[in-house]
């Protein structure tokens, strides 16, 4: 086992749990199947990351609040998530979760697991409901790298003692920041820019780690 103390910094969505959280609150907003489209076209790296973001999230206005706490309920984490969690916590290396999804579903499900740092967009509500906006600078490609960055920094941990770990092209920059970079049952474009793979279970990052 190395002695170096580490940051890891995990994409949420298909990386820390198993589904898309935007799709989702679609199902709600009778749009998962126009949703799911652009998702799957941004996580390919054809659709520029905010663009399809805002497009996406145009379409749950009007939504009560109260499907947050229902999506709240219907989220499971990916195979190996709680094993990882612990062997992280074990080394007292730090998780952060950076997220293109959602801060309303993200930070809950961090605090639950221990995670003190996590970082996502803001939903916008007005009256009680969605807007169909997000508010904020937008966490895309550039905003998780820097956010790798400065979860670094503030750790004191090199950037080349960082493990960064996503699935799709709003992962590729911290991916190629971090000094070990690990695609999670990932788009081909950001299988081939990882240094490793893993798929099925995260307790091969586990694995890789060790």
């Amino acid at each position: 086992m190395t002695s170096t103390r580490r940051l890891v910094v995990m994409d949420v969505d298909s990386t820390f749990i198993t589904a898309e959280v935007i799709e989702l609150l679609a199902e709600h907003a009778g749009s998962r199947a126009e949703v799911a489209a652009i998702t799957e076209a941004a996580m390919r790296g054809e659709l520029d990351f905010a663009a399809s973001l805002h497009a996406r999230v145009a379409t749950l206005a009007g939504l009560p609040t109260s499907v947050l706490d229902e999506v709240r309920a219907t989220v499971t984490v990916s195979p190996g998530a709680p094993e990882l969690v612990a062997f992280l916590a074990e080394r007292d290396w730090p998780l952060a979760l950076v997220s293109g999804g959602f801060i309303e579903i993200v930070e809950p499900l961090a605090r639950s697991y221990g995670i003190t740092r996590a970082r996502a967009n803001a939903l916008e509500v007005s009256d009680g409901r969605l807007t169909g906006r997000v508010t904020g600078p937008v966490v895309d490609r550039a905003a998780k790298a820097t956010a790798l960055r400065e979860y670094a920094e503030a750790e004191g941990i090199d950037l080349a003692d960082t493990v960064a770990i996503g699935d799709g092209a709003n992962d590729l920059d911290m991916i190629a920041a971090a000094g070990t970079g690990i695609a999670y049952n990932a788009k081909p474009v950001v299988a081939a820019q990882a240094d490793h793979a893993v798929s099925g279970s995260l307790t091969g990052v586990v694995d890789l780690l060790r």
